[in-house]
């Protein structure tokens, strides 16, 4: 049974311990965090009883049993229960009844998340498709890497354009002729330069370039 001490601030409860709730955790420890990992397979919480600060077998849709672990005292908690999808919604009411100010809930469809956020989830996440996305990103053009928000905005890391090597991003006119914002410049093995007009790119540069998704897309050649 969980420390009856109200936890620290930035400690977490994991609920589900999969691929993506069990990764979340691991990051999380990694970070310095305190993570109270539950799941219903004593194989898993086998597994996981060495790498994270508690891990305990329990139904997590029961609300006496996540009382009884102190989950009601954690400030966020994190359900990556994803397939079985009335554990998935009753664990996320469950939780929104104890008071947990901050849910964080995998999804696995757009109804599954819909459903979440209804019964109490502030954060759903849709890690299969968040990731197909950005896979799509990277396999095509310059990009490197992408993040894009829910806003309708996005940042990239991208391969400077042939045509832009030994010219100042001034003269290039990026901003002019695509609508992005190049934040900074980065060479391989070198620091991170925040970009100012008169930034030369050099041969071989990354860009950090920001601005409307679509925009964005288009300039590193993804569309």
């Amino acid at each position: 049974m969980a420390d009856t001490k109200a936890p620290a601030s930035d400690n977490v409860v994991v609920i589900g311990l999969g691929r993506f709730g069990g990764q979340v955790a691991e990051s999380l420890a990694k970070l310095g965090h305190e993570v109270l990992g539950i799941d219903s397979d004593p194989r898993i919480v086998q597994d996981w009883s060495d790498r994270l600060t508690q891990v305990v077998e329990a139904d997590a849709t029961d609300n006496e049993t996540l009382r009884q672990l102190g989950v009601h005292d954690f400030p966020r908690a994190v359900v990556g229960i994803g397939t079985r999808l009335e554990a998935s919604v009753l664990t996320v009411l469950t939780l929104a009844e104890l008071g947990v100010p901050e849910i964080w809930a995998k999804a696995t469809s757009a109804k599954h998340g819909k459903i979440l956020s209804s019964v109490g989830a502030q954060h759903v996440v849709y890690p299969e498709a968040e990731m197909g996305v950005r896979v799509a990103h990277l396999m095509t053009g310059r990009m490197l890497d992408y993040i894009e928000f829910d806003d309708g905005f996005a940042i990239a890391k991208v391969r400077a354009p042939a045509e832009a090597v030994g010219r100042s991003l001034a003269d290039v006119g990026l901003r002019s002729r695509w609508g992005v914002t190049v934040v900074g410049t980065k060479l391989p093995g070198q620091d991170f330069t925040y970009a100012q007009p008169e930034t030369v790119i050099p041969n071989g540069c990354i860009l950090i370039v920001a601005g409307p998704t679509t925009k964005v897309e288009q300039f590193a050649g993804t569309t």
